[in-house]
């Protein structure tokens, strides 16, 4: 069985995929985290994120940059946003994503594509969403508690130009995939938002 869950920065989708993950025993896949690696590894190079050669290059990182702290940085997130536009890019890290979806048994992957072109045939979709202001108020706190100093209008600015360049790219643009259902979870909790992911699940699979 897999499910995909996709979905904008800071939606929650994160924190539900895992959620999922844990409740049905399957294996979990954090796909944005490929992207902000991606983006570390042409800052780490010098490189030019917005060059599409740099940003291929930067497709063969170590995995042990998986582990390094600052793929959470809010300036990671964004050079993965800048990275991820580029076909030659998202190909390269088709098949790793792709290989983790169809491991026996199933999986629970959490992306921007991945009911829509990592695994189209999933079992259940869902497409978390949020507003930018609640999106942008969990990643304040967030940060906050990191000890990261950023303004809550700084925050809302970057996820906006997240937002248009991740809708807008030609390859794999974030969009819903037909069948998906949608969850707000503008208006929910941690708890609701998994309750409300799991129950969608369940009543697809039935």
């Amino acid at each position: 069985m897999i499910i995909a869950v996709d979905g904008p920065t800071a939606s929650g989708k994160g924190t539900i995929a895992k959620a999922l993950a844990a409740h049905f025993g399957l294996p979990h896949l954090d796909t944005g985290l490929l992207y902000r690696a991606v983006g570390r590894q042409v800052f780490l190079s010098d490189g030019d994120p917005d060059k599409p050669e740099d940003a291929l290059a930067a497709t063969s990182f170590p995995d042990a940059l998986l582990d390094d702290p600052h793929l959470r940085d809010e300036e990671t997130g964004g050079l993965a946003s800048r990275v991820s536009v580029h076909p030659a890019v998202r190909q390269a890290l088709y098949e790793r994503q792709r290989s983790f979806a169809m491991q026996e048994g199933g999986a629970v992957l959490d992306g921007r594509d991945i009911g829509t072109v990592i695994a189209p045939e999933a079992a259940a979709k869902l497409f978390v969403t949020a507003s930018v202001e609640a999106r942008a108020q969990r990643r304040f706190l967030e940060m906050r508690e990191r000890g990261v100093h950023v303004t809550l209008l700084e925050i809302q600015d970057d996820l906006r130009r997240r937002d248009a360049r991740d809708r807008s790219r030609a390859v794999a643009p974030l969009v819903p995939a037909s069948d998906a259902m949608v969850i707000d979870t503008s208006a929910l909790d941690r708890e609701e938002a998994i309750a409300a992911a799991i129950d969608a699940v369940k009543s697809r699979l039935e």
